[in-house]
């Protein structure tokens, strides 16, 4: 019996080895990354690409994962401010075609 159960444990061994092993599995691991985790691997490749180290490169990294991303204009705004100082109708025609780009 007890040998049974060495086999057995040595083979679901084995079974998770190679499971652990397959390239898939560390592709889903980086598809289902959140989005601080997505942030805190760019800063560090940032960080490498710098070549800093110790002290500075935690400080980078401290700094990089504080920033906040610039806030993207909506279209509207942008159109909006396309059109300031024109007439309404000249405005809206133009508002109309910023909007269809």
């Amino acid at each position: 019996m007890k040998k049974l159960l060495v086999v057995m444990f040595a083979g679901l061994f084995a079974c998770g080895s190679a499971y652990a092993a397959d390239p898939k599995t560390d592709a889903m691991k980086t598809d289902t990354m959140n989005p601080q985790q997505n942030k805190m691997k760019t800063c560090q490749a940032e960080a490498g690409d710098k070549k800093l180290e110790g002290k500075a490169r935690q400080d980078y990294v401290n700094n990089c994962l504080k920033a906040k991303p610039a806030k993207a204009k909506s279209k509207m705004a942008e159109c909006n401010a396309k059109t300031k100082g024109m007439s309404k109708v000249d405005a809206d025609k133009t508002r109309s075609e910023c909007m269809k780009a």
